[in-house]
């Protein structure tokens, strides 16, 4: 089996890929149970802002249903890029969503360069952690803003790991994981030399074709909503399709696979 790196909360170990889906309530956590996912990150308004910190009763009703919840805490669409107030509802709000139950926040904060704000992220993790000490911190998309920004990727994992972040979610830098396949298997790599705590989770616009060829290159887990089909009009507004739960199903399996080749492997 490949090696095994401890974090103080996780271990890193590459043989074991895992699944996350993203959710917008209960019934999504529900879902992912069901499945077998690894754990859910629960947001508010994922198609109409690519997800934004949820009510505390939504919070409240996904915590204890059977899986880890992390919950996204971004308290407005657009950058990454926070005034001191907006830093201050962050921390806010992951401690109440800990103290609510969640097993861990998902945040992104970038700094004047465009890299990781390796002070802003210190801050929250120590909030974080001081409400629940084995409280897990993702860095979320904002690292592929990072990217675009010209910022290495070994440089960004290094400022992560230095701001005690234990994973981080990405695209690759793409417009979506297909677009930054070989990308993510740099990170991987990279993140292998300089920041070897911090796991590495692909996702963005993932399908089951493209599981197989994400898990190959090293990532740690994989992170979809499993949805199917385009915007569809509700009457209180526009809402991506709900998550389907023959392809969360089917996408559970492709990972699981993925796991027992390898232990075969090394059996």
């Amino acid at each position: 089996m490949a090696g095994t790196v401890s974090s103080g909360r996780l271990s890193v170990a590459r043989s074991v890929p895992q699944l996350e889906l993203a959710v917008e309530d209960a019934d999504g956590v529900r879902l992912a149970v069901s499945v077998a996912a690894a754990r859910v990150e629960l947001c508010a308004a994922l198609a109409e802002t690519g997800g934004i910190t949820p009510s505390i009763g939504t919070i409240g009703q996904a915590c204890g249903l059977g899986l880890p919840v992390h919950v996204l805490v971004r308290p407005r669409p657009g950058n990454f890029v926070y005034a001191t107030g907006e830093l201050e509802v962050i921390e806010r709000d992951a401690v109440a969503a800990l103290h609510a139950g969640a097993a861990g926040v998902v945040v992104g904060v970038l700094g004047a360069n465009g890299g990781p704000d390796v002070a802003a992220m210190q801050r929250i993790v120590a909030t974080a952690r001081a409400v629940r000490p084995d409280a897990e911190v993702t860095f979320h998309r904002a690292f592929d803003a990072a990217l675009a920004a010209g910022v290495e990727p070994a440089e960004a994992l290094s400022r992560l790991q230095q701001a005690g972040v234990d994973r981080v979610l990405t695209s690759g830098g793409g417009a979506d994981c297909a677009a930054g396949l070989e990308m993510l298997g740099r990170i991987v790599q990279e993140g292998r030399r300089s920041a070897p705590s911090v796991q590495v989770m692909a996702g963005g616009g993932v399908t089951l074709a493209l599981v197989p060829s994400l898990l190959d290159t090293g990532v740690h887990a994989v992170h979809t909503s499993a949805r199917l089909g385009q915007l569809k009009a509700w009457d209180s507004g526009v809402r991506r399709a709900a998550a389907d739960p023959d392809l969360a199903a089917r996408m559970a399996a492709a990972v699981a696979a993925k796991d027992i080749d390898e232990r075969r492997t090394v059996s």
